[in-house]
């Protein structure tokens, strides 16, 4: 019998897809890329048609000599990697890589694709193989180019221009960019006044209430009232015409139909698990990656969900009919449709090789495996199960009431409700929405045309506008696919970047950006307006999609991007200075002393500066505080910052107390020791509130103190995990059965696990070490070694499918 080597990605899935073909078939993983391209300049040859230097990836060597050893006893191999592009990729790396080992000499070598580890899906997938897609493996690498290009090339411009760590990229820039201007519109939005009228009302003892419709002849428009003294005169108005009753005008009653929403998409998945499990948008993936290679149940490992990278929102008929047959079982046939619900996918360039995201099998109820998942397995599984098993029910009947009622000539109030008539697929599952206030849904009591209501009271409420809502995970991830912007897949590193790369940061679950994120952004959209520009990298998106389908060339599309790009990086970095960059602005002169006053982004954040580099003194530099932006902060809020440090006097102790700013934050210095400053202003701390937080630090700091050894200067002290020994130089752990009575350790015993303690790392010393050898092999080959970084962090695998 002849013997097959079964290649996928991720060895968890390994067992269960051995099982399922039986003791002829081996399953090996890659774990993920076996080669990426080489981390230097020239790995991707623009003067050759974009020829690709490949390296393997040192990490994963030892699983390619494993497949190697394996392939010896196996007549074929089946590539059976993720079916995506990345997927179809790693297959045709692997393969490569084995053509250079001369280990494919003889051997039948097939593809198999796969959407759902269940032992159906792969014995179908293995009886039906197909050869390597080179159209997919194309696109792959054209996206893999354009995104090593790209930072190889315009992360350079940045260290030099604004300062070092930062990085551009195809799709994170423009996520950015829709952050910045986001927060834009919020600075600049001013809000408007505007006033509602209600009538609380009562009938048959309900209390209800109806929002004023019509004055005076005229439609109420948001803006119809816009102040305090309009909104009183028309409540005193309205009041007088009710006395004490309304009447019912007019009564509408109808039914209304609601459709429950498809099932999952990448994209959909992510947004939905940011607004109801809190999850972030790389946490979804993740948990679904562990949903779709199996879960331990019953002493076997089982796939949960298809595979979780996909646009698709068709399901296959096997799945419709199990989920057809769970639904009548468990929620009874007047629940199932007549015919199956078929959605249509409304993104641009879906790619829908394969089904949405869906369990494997639905009458694996999720209730029925919280045994056996972890906390955030089940929650996801969970959303996934209910959210499918919904989209194949039947619509919601919602019965609605719209009731109008008389207020004198020309006024009406208007109360709307409504009642769920039959739950249909609301039994299961509602979807969740962003920034928008639903209207709850309630009953009014029953009227007729002329009956008459109690008035309660007539209420003016004054209201203003509201600045757009910032960009949560969910919205975002929404945005970047309505625009075209990257794919679904990508979503979560390039949030992930973001937030790494400390352009943005995140507050209530909602973007704020940060000033270098600001300053980065500016500069892109100033001097690289095109490939930030949402049209330019939708398109771009669209043609790799091109490339993947056979109707275009990698090559042309690289060509076309590659020219003008390079063309414009050259420019910008002669021709754009740093101050320029880093958007440096003069604020006005400093009073004291004639120099200019004036803010830019350093190394460690935005700061304030009296003079320039120029001058024969060094400038003066400050740091901003919270809240402050380089864009709109004045000279007298700039000059308030070098007040510090502030020299308040002496503590009844004789100490020497100051106030300043660091690094790390305000904090009170007496003389050569350092208290924290946490909720009180440097700027107006008082001597009195100074003494204060140095005694509590004293207090705190003696409670810390077991024991002291005064003439060896060795001290016991409690640290934040537990006792510990310290001479100062070196600290040294306490054994297990001496912390409970540190009090009882002698000197000899300190001492000898003092010895035996390993140095104590001078803090900053190796960063700096390394920081002055860069900068000398920096002074003779500069560009060299800001591109070989540049490579670096462009090397690393892109995630996009």
């Amino acid at each position: 019998m002849s013997k097959t080597l079964v290649i996928v990605e991720s060895p968890a899935k390994g067992k269960t897809i051995e099982k399922y073909l039986g003791k002829d078939y081996t399953v090996m993983g890659t774990y993920g890329h076996v080669r990426d391209l080489v981390p230097k300049e020239g790995a991707v040859d623009t003067e050759h048609d974009f020829a690709m230097k490949y390296q393997s990836i040192e990490r994963n060597e030892k699983h390619v000599k494993a497949i190697l050893k394996a392939l010896k006893d196996a007549d074929r191999l089946l590539l059976a990697t993720d079916p995506d592009r990345e997927g179809e990729a790693i297959s045709w790396h692997l393969v490569k890589l084995l053509e250079e080992k001369n280990a494919l000499k003889g051997k039948d070598i097939q593809r198999v694709v796969f959407h759902e580890i269940t032992k159906s899906a792969i014995q179908k997938a293995v009886e039906n193989p197909r050869d390597l897609a080179m159209d997919l493996v194309n696109a792959q690498q054209a996206r893999r180019a354009l995104d090593y290009l790209v930072g190889f090339n315009l992360s350079p411009l940045l260290w030099k221009k604004i300062r070092r760590g930062l990085s551009a990229g195809r799709v994170q820039s423009p996520a950015l960019r829709m952050i910045v201007e986001r927060e834009e519109e919020i600075e600049k939005f001013k809000p408007r006044e505007y006033w509602t009228i209600e009538a609380a009302l009562s009938h048959q003892r309900q209390a209800f209430s109806a929002k004023l419709a019509m004055l005076e002849g005229e439609k109420v428009k948001q803006f119809t009232i816009t102040d305090s003294e309009s909104a009183q005169a028309a409540k005193q108005r309205l009041e007088a015409a009710a006395g004490q009753k309304l009447t019912v005008s007019a009564v509408e009653k109808k039914q209304r139909k609601r459709n429950p929403a498809p099932p999952f998409t990448t994209s959909t998945l992510q947004q939905e698990a940011v607004r109801k499990l809190g999850f972030s948008a790389q946490r979804t993936m993740r948990t679904a990656q562990q949903l779709y290679e199996g879960v331990a149940i019953d002493g076997e490992s089982v796939g949960l969900i298809t595979y979780m990278r996909t646009d698709s929102v068709t399901l296959s008929n096997d799945a419709l009919n199990n989920l057809r047959a769970v639904i009548g079982k468990r929620y009874g046939d007047s629940n199932v449709p007549e015919k199956p619900n078929f959605y249509r996918n409304k993104t641009k360039n879906a790619q829908e090789a394969h089904e949405a995201v869906r369990p494997t099998d639905a009458n694996r109820v999720p209730e029925q495996l919280k045994a056996n998942l972890s906390s955030d397995q089940f929650k996801l599984y969970d959303l996934i199960w209910k959210r499918t098993v919904a989209s194949q029910m039947i619509y919601a009947t919602l019965d609605q009431v719209s009731v109008e009622f008389a207020c004198g000539e020309g006024n009406r109030f208007r109360a709307t409700g409504s009642t769920v008539r039959d739950p249909g697929f609301l039994a299961v599952y509602k979807e969740g929405v962003d920034d928008t206030k639903e209207d709850n849904e309630r009953t009014l009591p029953p009227m007729e045309k002329g009956d008459q209501v109690d008035v309660e009271a007539i209420v003016a409420d004054q209201h203003f506008t509201e600045p757009p809502p910032r960009y949560t995970e969910a919205t975002l991830v929404k945005s970047l696919e309505e625009r075209g912007i990257g794919r679904p897949s990508t979503y979560a590193s390039i949030i992930s970047t973001l937030q790494n790369r400390e352009y943005v940061e995140m507050d209530a679950r909602r973007f704020f950006p940060t000033e270098v994120g600001r300053v980065v952004n500016n500069f892109l959209s100033k001097h690289f307006e095109q490939y930030v520009d949402y049209d330019f990298t939708a398109h771009l998106e669209d043609e790799l999609d091109e490339v993947s389908r056979g109707e275009k060339s990698w090559v042309p599309v690289m060509q076309a991007f590659w020219k003008p790009f390079k063309s414009q990086v050259e420019d910008k970095e002669h021709n754009v200075s740093r101050d320029e960059a880093m958007q440096a602005r003069i604020l006005g002169d400093d009073p004291k002393t004639g120099k200019p006053v004036s803010v830019r982004m350093g190394r460690y954040g935005p700061f304030a500066q009296i003079g320039t580099k120029e001058d024969e003194d060094k400038p003066l530099f400050a740091g901003l505080r919270a809240g402050q932006k380089m864009d709109s902060i004045t000279l007298e809020e700039a000059l308030e910052l070098f007040k510090l440090p502030r020299h308040l006097g002496e503590s009844p102790q004789g100490e020497k107390i100051s106030v300043n700013i660091g690094r790390f934050g305000p904090y009170v210095r007496y003389d050569d020791k350092y208290a924290s400053i946490k909720d009180d202003d440097p700027y107006t701390m008082t001597l009195e509130r100074a003494v204060e937080l140095v005694e509590e630090k004293k207090i705190a700091d003696a409670k810390k103190l077991i024991k002291v050894f005064d003439d060896e200067g060795i001290k016991i002290l409690e640290g934040r995990w537990g006792p510990y020994i310290t001479d100062g130089n070196k600290n040294a752990k306490i054994p297990k059965e001496w912390k409970e009575k540190p009090k009882d350790i002698s000197l000899e015993q300190a001492q000898q696990w003092l010895a035996e303690a390993p140095e104590k790392k001078a803090r900053g010393r190796g960063k700096a070490a390394s920081k002055s050898t860069t900068k000398r092999k920096k002074s003779t080959s500069t560009k060299g070694a800001t591109r070989k970084k540049a490579a670096a962090e462009a090397n690393s695998p892109s995630t996009d499918h």
